[in-house]
């Protein structure tokens, strides 16, 4: 575990029962990783959980030592790849889709290194999604980089088409739980979103921000404190 996180250390209150425990459950997904060779990858340490899926994997590039849980769902169907860097965590029941259609096929998903995401998150990439690296994501999380057009009521929505500006989220967020983020959004680095949000408009870095639909609440970094006005003492 410290060649995948180098501060990793186990609690004292952790008992033995425990700390064996732990160990069986990432030698088994250590061993489900190593299953990667037979379909011609190197799985760079990889820990799989149970019902991991890999579609078009000649289409998906990952880093060292990725931690997937269980009946996660990877798909590479797309113009431009699925990429993910070193130490990168995908929670369980989790769908990373860059594509559906053999039509029309999505543009790209990537995420950087250091990037954790909980369970039951949904990553589309049809009109591109890109996370930059050491950002902390929490359980439900989706992004939806492409939107249906429905400008004509005479027609069927499902046949109007979509518009894709894609979805970037810079580095060092920390994104909190059911948290939504729409197509043509940039998400600022270092910035924090609350939970619950969905994030309809794009943020500038180290913003904190909150509701439906997200907006600004306050900053992380301190703003100057202006000095009042001397005035000039009478002679």
């Amino acid at each position: 575990m410290r060649l995948r996180n180098p501060d990793f250390s186990i609690h004292p209150a952790v008992g033995l029962s425990g700390v064996a425990g732990f160990g069986w459950r990432t030698a088994r997904a250590l061993l489900r990783g190593q299953l990667l060779w037979l379909r011609g990858r190197n799985p760079h340490g990889a820990m799989l959980g149970r019902g991991v899926q890999f579609e078009y994997l000649g289409s998906i590039r990952f880093g060292q030592w990725l931690k997937v849980g269980e009946q996660v769902r990877f798909s590479g169907l797309s113009t431009g790849g699925l990429q993910l860097g070193n130490h990168v965590s995908i929670g369980a029941f989790s769908q990373v889709i860059v594509s559906t259609s053999l039509q029309a096929p999505g543009q790209y998903i990537f995420i950087g290194s250091r990037v954790g995401i909980g369970e039951f998150a949904y990553l589309g990439g049809g009109g591109g999604l890109r996370i930059e690296d050491d950002c902390i994501i929490g359980q439900y999380f989706s992004c939806h980089p492409e939107n249906h057009v429905h400008a004509d009521v005479q027609t069927a929505i499902r046949l109007q088409g979509t518009t894709q500006r894609g979805i970037h989220i810079g580095a060092g967020c920390w994104i909190g739980s059911k948290v939504t983020v729409l197509d043509g959004v940039s998400i600022g680095a270092g910035c924090v979103v609350a939970a619950g949000a969905v994030v309809t408009r794009s943020l500038p870095d180290n913003c904190v921000a909150a509701g439906v639909p997200a907006r600004v609440i306050s900053s992380r970094v301190a703003r100057p404190v202006r000095a009042a006005h001397l005035q000039p003492e009478p002679a």
